[in-house]
């Protein structure tokens, strides 16, 4: 699901929680919470038009560069959990998402995460605008969909 909130382009993502994310204390262990964003930015990115793999093949990679996490509560086996993604900056050689974890309506995680634009065969940043105006386009009306 994709929908506009204010002036950003949110992507939904569903899952519930299995056994083997969950730690001895019966909570989500914090380490499946970075796997999640990844779930709900391949979603994102998949939303807009052009999956991670078609990027790929055109020589566009995405690395991490950054990741931030806050664990407002815990999340339990087989709660349904919505993981919310929208872009939050985007340059010409990086972008950032920001990601919301809610349980219903509860809050339960805030993150972020940066991402170089680098060309698949170098690792060599490069300019996402020049190598491909169109997701550049796509990703900046994400953030301004008003403007």
């Amino acid at each position: 699901m994709i929908f506009n909130l204010g002036d950003k382009m949110i992507s939904q993502s569903k899952i519930i929680v299995r056994y083997a994310e969950t730690d001895k204390m019966g909570i989500v262990h914090h380490s499946n919470y970075p796997v999640w964003f990844e779930i709900a930015r391949t979603d994102f990115i998949k939303k807009l038009g052009v999956p991670y793999s078609v990027l790929e093949e055109k020589g566009l990679m995405l690395p991490l560069v950054d990741l931030s996490c806050h664990y407002i509560k815990p999340a339990y086996y087989e709660d349904e959990i919505v993981i919310s993604a929208c872009v939050s900056s985007l340059q010409y050689a990086k972008i950032e998402f920001s990601y919301t974890v809610k349980r219903n309506v509860e809050l339960l995680t805030t993150g972020k995460t940066v991402h170089g634009f680098v060309e698949s065969k170098t690792f060599r940043p490069i300019n996402v605008k020049k190598f491909d105006s169109g997701l550049y386009e796509a990703l900046k009306t994400s953030i301004e969909i008003d403007g």
